[in-house]
């Protein structure tokens, strides 16, 4: 029988034999089909699971100060910084991912825990925040109005995409821990171990309140239905599951607070000043081939679309397809191999689909399918080699910046000048990121200033920052992440930022004598 990942709910582990016996789902390795782990159906006792959080967990959590909590995350990092180790081999067999690629993962997982940490170490023995100062709302000033923050009474129910099983629950956990509100995670299926043996070591090592966190491992069925009108739900993953979500009862009746990350056609633009040869246009060319080939590809910043100049069209195609040519690929065990497998054979079935989806309107220029595979059998492994496609006249196409391929692919567009390179970007309709390399500063600052309206965040890279920028895909905790539209219209991280989603803003009114009194429990929200 495959090792079972049980539910974590209500303070305790589900039974095995009880679990195994309705095994829906059995894991596999990406690269050689072996059976890894399994998880269940329908998860059990859902209501009660919630309410333990919300009562048990939520009391013990809201009943420390935010430094209290600050304090806790890092307890919570040095226990995943014990245990990598058995993190990066998960890793490695459930994911498919190289050294490299597992380290995005689970070293940023870590990275951002302590970055929240070190955080909400400034906040102090403050148990409520103050949002601004007071306002007068009387002639002679004696009665006032202060706005606060306090955490909200429910929970937070993560529902996370396949590809970042680590840092995914993370990223949304601190913040959530921090303000004092329990989580309930529901990783991805498919990647669902290294996410279920962090929350394990977690809860093994006594670092939070009982109820603080719960794992719900298997089928998403009702776990929506379980929310109550004080929880809040982040969701990462597909904008048809999300277009589900939002009109779900809990949603639409109940007042759930949700975030939504979706799709995201994410851009990156050489400029017009960055000719061949340039150091503007050399980081360009490497930070295409990054993208392409960081987690096999599989990351929702990853550059899908690469805008340059008419003129530099061919030489930027010759400069990426030679890099991408030297690119290993395969089984992640071999030390040649530089990019791994996608996370499962259903994902290589949608990968091919959408190439040949791209290219019914794109040429292909770099096909990586035609070599060969280190270790890996390609009639079973899950593994594709990166594939760049080009459009010459960008205003033609239209599936380009319409169908999102979750993969090593991207397809290279020309641009006739700065105006064209906007309105291009600006057609994902939505972006988690786009990113700016040149050497022109004012140019960097107007177009990212006209970007800004459609993207979540916009990277300028001048050859000044080479070594110290931190990279287009490269989500960091003190910046914003998430996207308007297409991209779910969602907002997580952007430092002590994120706490607002986690906290209800109430307008407290009385005497200025009164408010004054608040000062003892309460900090400025400085974010």
């Amino acid at each position: 029988m495959t090792d079972f990942l049980r539910n974590y709910l209500g303070g305790a582990w589900g039974q095995t034999a009880q679990a195994e016996s309705a095994q829906a789902n059995v894991l596999r390795d990406p690269v050689t089909g072996q059976a890894l782990v399994a998880t269940g159906g329908q998860a059990e006792g859902l209501h009660a699971g919630y309410e333990f959080a919300r009562t048990n967990g939520r009391t013990a959590l809201q009943a420390m100060t935010y430094g209290q909590r600050a304090a806790m995350l890092a307890e919570v990092a040095k226990v995943l910084l014990a245990n990598r180790d058995s993190y990066y081999e998960i890793s490695l067999a459930n994911s498919g991912t190289t050294q490299a690629d597992s380290a995005v993962d689970i070293e940023g997982a870590a990275f951002t825990l302590n970055y929240f940490a070190r955080a909400g170490a400034a906040l102090g023995d403050a148990r409520v925040l103050l949002d601004g100062a007071a306002a007068v709302l009387s002639k002679d000033q004696l009665f006032q109005s202060q706005h606060v923050l306090t955490p909200v009474r429910g929970l937070a129910l993560f529902i996370n995409a396949f590809n970042f099983p680590a840092w995914g629950l993370w990223e949304k956990a601190a913040p959530a821990l921090l303000s004092g509100v329990p989580v309930v995670i529901k990783p991805a299926t498919v990647t669902a171990w290294l996410t279920h043996r962090m929350v394990a070591d977690v809860i093994a090592s006594g670092v939070l309140p009982p109820g603080a966190l719960s794992i719900v491992c298997g089928s998403s069925a009702g776990l929506l239905d379980a929310l109550g009108h004080f929880d809040v739900l982040s969701f990462t993953g597909s904008a048809d599951t999300a277009a589900q979500i939002r009109s779900h009862a809990a949603i639409v009746r109940h007042s759930v607070r949700a975030n939504i990350e979706a799709d995201s056609l994410n851009s990156s633009i050489l400029g017009e000043d960055a000719a061949p040869g340039s150091p503007a246009f050399d980081l360009y060319v490497k930070e295409i081939v990054r993208e392409m080939t960081t987690k096999s590809g599989q990351r929702c910043t990853a550059v899908r679309r690469a805008l340059v100049p008419e003129r530099y069209y061919e030489a930027v195609a010759d400069a990426v397809s030679a890099k991408l040519a030297q690119v290993t690929v395969g089984n992640p065990r071999n030390a040649e191999v530089r990019m791994g497998s996608l996370v499962s054979r259903e994902q290589f079935d949608s990968v091919q689909a959408g190439i040949a989806t791209l290219a019914t309107q794109a040429k292909v220029i770099h096909d990586g399918r035609t070599q060969q595979l280190v270790d890996a059998d390609p009639d079973v492994s899950a593994c594709v080699a990166p594939v760049l496609l080009g459009i010459r006249d960008a205003d033609t196409a239209s599936v380009v910046h319409d169908h999102e391929v979750f993969g090593p692919v991207s397809t290279l567009l020309g641009y006739r000048d700065s105006a064209h390179a906007i309105a291009l970007a600006h057609r994902g309709l939505g972006s988690l990121v786009t990113s700016l390399f040149s050497a022109d500063e004012a140019w960097l600052a107007d177009t990212s200033v006209a970007l800004a309206g459609s993207h979540g965040r916009v990277h300028a890279v001048t050859p000044e920052v080479a070594k110290s920028q931190t990279g287009h895909g490269n989500v960091m905790p003190a910046s914003t992440h998430g996207g308007p539209g297409r991209a779910g219209g969602g907002e997580e991280l952007g430092g002590l930022r994120s706490l607002g989603f986690y906290h209800r803003r109430a307008a407290l009114q009385g005497s200025a004598a009164t408010l004054q009194h608040l000062g003892a429990t309460s900090t400025q929200w400085d974010y």
